[in-house]
């Protein structure tokens, strides 16, 4: 889910162009789940291999990583590790949405409605260990980085920025912003279009920015009180948030409180969370510095062994994503060349 403050948030719209040459942090299970999300069959059924192990999402890594890098963008993947114990409640809430959704899916079918069938099978996402395992295996063969966070991927993501080790983090959430991403990046895709969720309709988007130091500025907060904002509407670790209270109402509420606390008190409510411990997620998430980013050429071999030999993928396809990113590859090493000549 994410906490959404989006009602709230100044943001540009970005040409794709203008990122070429940035290394990105994207939330890994946030792309991943977003291609199980789409990339499925007419009755709804997700892309799998003879043996009937899921690809959905292996088709999305491969085609939309080798257009990020063809474009001379550096991904590098973050994916999430274990959840802070506070998060429990929201995974349950998860969890009991695809149960139903698994169940109107398997009535719809009964049914022959197709169309309300592939609907409800956009939400019975689920991402196993060896699908996790698959991804970071045909990422290394590509050459991309990826990171494994120790618990939340964003908070490592935002990490990994505040570093100067990426340049944005790339996720549809505003949760980064929480932990402290300078930039979140939002609509990375070359296509232009994305699907609206539950609906057989696409509309026009465009990557946009939005910038923390801007957001702050803007608003007159600074980022402690931008969480207490995000507690009072809602996050993954307290999902109901206050009831009645927007981003717009909670902004108003903190600022002329004084902060989270008085609030609260001009509320009357005594939440059933520890508002406290939640913020402490976001200002001290548990976060890695150890790793490295590498970017390198694809192993073509390996991926046209894994994609091809192992999970059905179309050779001509393939090749076609690898040669993609090699031609993305030479043009960012000869502007690289010509940067360092004139400099």
């Amino acid at each position: 889910m994410g906490v959404d403050l989006s009602d709230l948030l100044p943001k540009r719209k970005l040409e794709i162009k203008e990122l070429s040459g940035k290394p990105l942090a994207i939330d890994a299970y946030n792309a991943i789940y977003q291609f199980l999300a789409i990339i499925r069959g007419e009755s709804g059924e997700p892309l799998m291999d003879r043996r009937g192990n899921i690809t959905s999402h292996l088709s999305g890594l491969l085609y939309r990583t080798s257009n990020l890098v063809e474009m001379g963008i550096r991904p590098v993947y973050v994916f999430d590790g274990k959840p802070p114990e506070l998060k429990e409640v929201e995974i349950r809430r998860r969890r009991e949405i695809k149960e139903e959704a698994i169940s109107k899916y398997e009535e719809a079918l009964r049914a022959g409605d197709l169309a309300e069938a592939k609907k409800y099978a956009q939400m019975t996402s689920q991402l196993k260990g060896p699908m996790v395992e698959d991804a970071k295996r045909l990422l290394t063969a590509m050459g991309i980085p990826w990171v494994q966070a120790p618990s939340e991927g964003e908070a490592q993501a935002a990490h990994m920025a505040i570093r100067g080790d990426v340049w944005a983090t790339a996720s549809q959430d505003h949760d980064s912003l929480l932990f402290g991403t300078p930039r979140l990046l939002r609509n990375l895709a070359i296509t232009g279009k994305r699907k609206l969720p539950g609906r057989d309709l696409y509309i026009e988007v465009e990557p946009e920015l939005i910038e923390l130091s801007r957001v702050l500025s803007e608003l007159g907060i600074d980022r402690e009180r931008l969480i207490e904002i995000g507690i009072l509407v809602g996050t993954d670790f307290n999902p109901d948030g206050i009831r009645g209270i927007g981003p717009k109402r909670a902004l108003k509420l903190v600022k002329e409180a004084g902060g989270l606390e008085g609030a609260l008190g001009r509320l009357g409510i005594r939440p059933s969370f520890d508002p406290s411990e939640i913020k402490r997620i976001f200002l001290e998430p548990e976060v890695t510095s150890d790793y490295k980013l590498e970017w390198r050429e694809p192993d073509e071999g390996e991926v046209m062994g894994f994609l091809c030999g192992e999970r059905d993928f179309s050779e001509a396809r393939v090749r076609n994503a690898l040669e993609k990113m090699k031609a993305g590859i030479k043009r960012a090493a000869a502007t690289r060349t010509l940067e360092s000549f004139f400099g």
